[in-house]
């Protein structure tokens, strides 16, 4: 009892540096408003750029460049009803979320023969499948290329959804595996006396406390193939089948014209999902990269 009130002494007084209002400004204060500001800057600039008038994005003698006089949703409007951006966000949804599936389900049976079955050489293998994600896209994309074309799917979504795991399956096997580590191994082994399948161990077991791992290896796919780019725009080439950063680009961007609104709208719009994914779920998103499984 004495050893813990000894230890919690010492603690507050270890902390006390920060009752003075000077050095918390400094440590705390001022570091968590530059963090802010670098975190939220870019969109707020996005985000008056989109509903700022065409004549005030380059007339800096007459307006701030940091506020809107007489906003408009002009630049919205073109964006969402004279372009192909909401067909270009559906693609978006959708490649990613089939891509994310086919990845989690793919990660989770590598991960646990890796982790879980100690077989001979599992070491190896799983530093190899993490060497993998290691590898940058623009060497791959020519192989992945040949491959496409010899398939017939390019230009399809299907090219992208096939492609996209080849990148997502190395880093969320990597993440789960180290969760699965982490799961003590006297469950599985209560489960084998009980007369339990290796299907059922996992299905049962495992995933049930690998629920925080399972999403955060879903938001980081998720997220990877949303913000995806080469692949996108390497095997698509149709308008209806781009993506949302290969359509805003390539199609917003005519010569040296520059649709500065509807760009900054565009990237907006195809920020918000992941913004509201990461929200609903950090959590379990905390959790996973803390490890956090009790025995």
């Amino acid at each position: 009892m004495t050893h813990a009130s000894d230890q919690m002494t010492d603690n507050s007084s270890g902390m006390s540096y920060l009752d003075s209002l000077p050095k918390r400004l400094v440590t705390t204060i001022l570091p968590l408003i530059i963090f802010v500001f670098v975190l939220l800057f870019p969109f707020y600039w996005m985000a008056i750029t989109a509903i700022k008038p065409n004549y005030q994005l380059t007339d800096y003698n007459n307006y701030s460049p940091l506020w809107v006089v007489e906003p408009t949703l002009e630049h919205i409007k073109y964006l969402l009803f004279e372009t192909s951006y909401p067909s270009w966000l559906w693609n978006t949804v959708y490649i990613s979320v089939a891509a994310t599936v086919i990845s989690l389900v793919t990660s989770v049976f590598a991960a646990y023969a890796i982790e879980r079955l100690r077989f001979h050489g599992s070491r190896w293998v799983g530093l190899g499948i993490f060497l993998a994600y290691l590898v940058p896209p623009s060497i791959l994309f020519i192989p992945l290329a040949i491959m496409v074309f010899g398939l017939g799917i390019y230009d399809t979504k299907l090219a992208l959804i096939l492609t996209y795991p080849t990148f997502l399956v190395p880093f969320s096997t990597w993440l789960l595996m180290g969760y699965f580590r982490s799961i003590p191994f006297e469950l599985e082994e209560c489960a084998l006396v009980d007369g339990a399948s290796r299907w059922q161990i996992l299905i049962k077991v495992l995933l049930p406390l690998s629920v925080p791992g399972l999403i955060s290896a879903g938001i980081f796919s998720f997220t990877l193939s949303w913000n995806e780019f080469i692949y996108a725009l390497t095997f698509i080439q149709s308008s209806e089948n781009k993506t949302v950063p290969v359509g805003v680009l390539t199609e917003l961007v005519r010569s040296d014209v520059y649709e500065w609104g509807s760009l900054m709208a565009g990237a907006l719009l195809g920020s918000l999902p992941v913004v509201i994914l990461y929200s609903f779920f950090v959590d379990y998103y905390v959790s996973s990269m803390t490890g956090a499984v009790k025995e």
